[in-house]
């Protein structure tokens, strides 16, 4: 999400950390309507954004956008007490899966805020609406060229990919593309890969414990003679990977940094 608002506000604002909230907003009174937003989030300094994401066309979605972005005005309104009006940022983005009825044929993104009508000079800066209709892009693969554009093409292609393109082979991407994978498992193929990240994790888990095992041992060696604390850590290392019982002589010794003949002669004294 950081790296897809700073391509839409790049030479406008640079965004290094947010914090999501609750999507949920109650109204001022007991019968006030509830704003439900799909997913709202704060900026480091304090901006607010709300993403709307409409997949059938609405007839009033500017409304909505208005209603939405007016709400998260108000809940800055403090209780009690002085106020000089000063207020937080607010941007709506919309994704939309639909063209609005008066914007142009090449169009796909809008930038709205409030203007001066006869300078064209921004009149106030704290709140922007971007409207973004996903049909409207055509560009291809090769057609790519800004961080924009990229969004774009994965946006409305992504559902049809069978592999991620040479040009979205960046990190940012990559992990978006493991995380639609994911999501598209079967509950049968979730489980599985939930074992198999378990025994990447537990190997892993291992691997710093015998770090932390051999460090303790290395210490230990300092006090009482290099040679006899090492290689008491070293057994202590072996002795719990065999408990294990899952890995090979050769595994244990390449985990611990032993000879495979080490591993059996604690094997033979733990028997």
């Amino acid at each position: 999400m950081v790296d897809f608002l700073n391509e839409l506000f790049k030479g406008r604002k640079v965004i290094t950390d947010l914090t999501y909230n609750k999507n949920e907003r109650l109204g001022p009174r007991s019968n006030s309507r509830t704003m439900v937003f799909d997913l709202t989030c704060t900026g480091q300094d304090g901006e607010l954004f709300i993403i709307e994401i409409q997949r059938i066309k609405q007839k009033f979605f500017k409304d909505r956008a208005v209603y939405y972005t007016s709400g998260l005005i108000h809940d800055q309104t403090p209780q009690g007490g002085s106020w000089d009006y000063s207020l937080k940022e607010v941007y709506f983005i919309g994704l939309m899966d639909f063209a609005l009825d008066d914007s142009g044929k090449d169009e796909f993104l809008h930038w709205v805020h409030l203007a001066n009508e006869r300078t064209g000079k921004d009149f106030y800066s704290k709140l922007a609406c971007i409207f973004i209709e996903v049909p409207k892009f055509t560009k291809t693969e090769n057609e790519l060229k800004t961080g924009v554009d990229k969004w774009m093409f994965v946006l409305k292609n992504m559902s049809g990919m069978e592999k991620i393109p040479a040009i979205l082979k960046t990190k940012i991407f990559s992990k978006l593309f493991n995380i639609a994978a994911v999501s598209k498992l079967t509950k049968e193929e979730y489980m599985s890969y939930e074992k198999d990240l378990k025994e990447i994790w537990d190997e892993y888990a291992i691997k710093k414990t015998i770090e932390y095992d051999l460090e303790l041992a290395r210490k230990e060696g300092i006090e009482k003679g290099i040679e006899k604390g090492m290689e008491k850590g070293k057994s202590e290392v072996v002795r719990n990977l065999l408990s294990a019982d899952k890995f090979s002589i050769a595994e244990i010794a390449n985990f611990a940094n032993v000879t495979e003949a080490f591993v059996r002669k604690v094997k033979r004294e733990m028997k």
